[in-house]
């Protein structure tokens, strides 16, 4: 049995702390909010973010970050992209073991364009983890708390923690697999949110599965053509952290990325659309910091670019469909080709 601080309790923070629970572990969940923290203490649930699933008595529940920190084996950061450097900063002062850090975070910072195991590394010394993991999947939290079937994968520099961490994980309601290619995990589950976006607002303009089948795998040719220029394995995005985190992002109605893309595809202006979701759209920083990066390097990428005008721009979305729609003709494979002949002169 370890000890493990789960840091955010949110419902992704929930739905894993759950899975390690379930698995006999000591969980220590952090609350940033101390009624927050008290209301699931007294009601043994997470109403506001996981309503309707009882939390095991294993899990410690706090608003104390030293109290869950204090003698662990693991910790888990499941707060927000925009969180991780304000909590890396606080933990520091705290964190007396070396421990392993998994982050569960699927975003990428604008401005600097760092993915989040690059901004852990920032902010702590080396002298305070073990090692750097990232778990990311297709995995809606409400699924996973709720012990349905899901499969995640985990991914580190040091195979040795990336396998401890899929023992702690792994059960039979919670498949996980390891992969070598860190940056490769971590930009599919980060920019998937953008398409996932896109899906919502095609949906909300009406358009049917055509348009939603074409623009999935356009925007998995996106993802993969900027993840390669980041130096990502390409075949890491036809995996779990690819195209299966964008299937199950794109199509259900969990996604609150897909969430805000259809409320903003039935007209709604933006902050609107993120006041009334009461939790943090990842997709919305990600498209800035994805266009921001694209526009650096010269890499084409017309959906992700769309969006950007749609959300920061107030661009109207039928007519981004019609510009994406009346584009210059090319050749499907011809971004697999390029990724290829790139990967051969690297």
């Amino acid at each position: 049995m370890a000890k493990i601080a789960v840091l955010g309790a949110g419902s992704w923070g929930t739905a894993l702390a759950i899975v390690l629970a379930d698995n006999g572990h000591d969980v220590r969940l952090w609350a940033h909010r101390q009624d927050h923290a008290e209301t699931m203490k007294e009601t043994k649930e997470n109403e506001k973010y996981l309503k309707g699933v009882q939390l095991p008595e294993n899990i410690f529940i706090t608003h104390k970050l030293e109290d869950s920190l204090e003698g662990i084996d693991y910790l888990l950061l499941a707060v927000p992209t925009k969180a991780v450097r304000d909590v890396c900063q606080t933990m520091k002062k705290n964190l007396t073991t070396k421990v392993p850090i998994i982050h569960a975070a699927k975003g990428i910072e604008p401005e600097t364009f760092k993915r989040v195991s690059e901004i852990i590394e920032e902010e702590l010394p080396e002298e305070l983890y073990r090692s750097i993991v990232v778990l990311s999947g297709p995995s809606h939290a409400e699924e996973v708390g709720l012990r349905q079937p899901t499969t995640v994968t985990v991914s580190s520099r040091t195979l040795e923690v990336a396998e401890e961490v899929q023992e702690i994980f792994i059960n039979k309601q919670f498949r996980v697999y390891t992969s070598p290619d860190l940056v490769g995990v971590e930009l599919g589950g980060s920019l998937k949110n953008i398409i996932a976006l896109g899906a919502g607002i095609s949906d909300g303009l009406g358009y049917g599965d055509n348009a939603k089948a074409a623009l999935i795998t356009r925007g998995l040719a996106e993802v993969a053509r900027l993840g390669t220029s980041m130096g990502a394995n390409p075949l890491t995005f036809s995996g779990l952290t690819g195209i299966g985190d964008l299937i199950v992002t794109c199509t259900s109605s969990h996604s609150r990325n897909w969430r805000a893309g259809y409320k903003l595809g039935k007209g709604e202006p933006l902050q609107k659309v993120l006041d009334d979701m009461g939790m943090v759209v990842e997709g919305v920083r990600t498209t800035k910091a994805a266009y921001q990066l694209a526009e650096e390097h010269g890499i084409d990428m017309p959906i992700t670019s769309g969006i950007y005008h749609i959300l920061f721009d107030n661009e109207n979305p039928r007519e981004i469909v019609e510009q994406l729609m009346t584009r210059v003709r090319r050749h499907e494979m011809e971004d697999l080709v390029n990724i290829l002949d790139q990967k051969m002169k690297d």
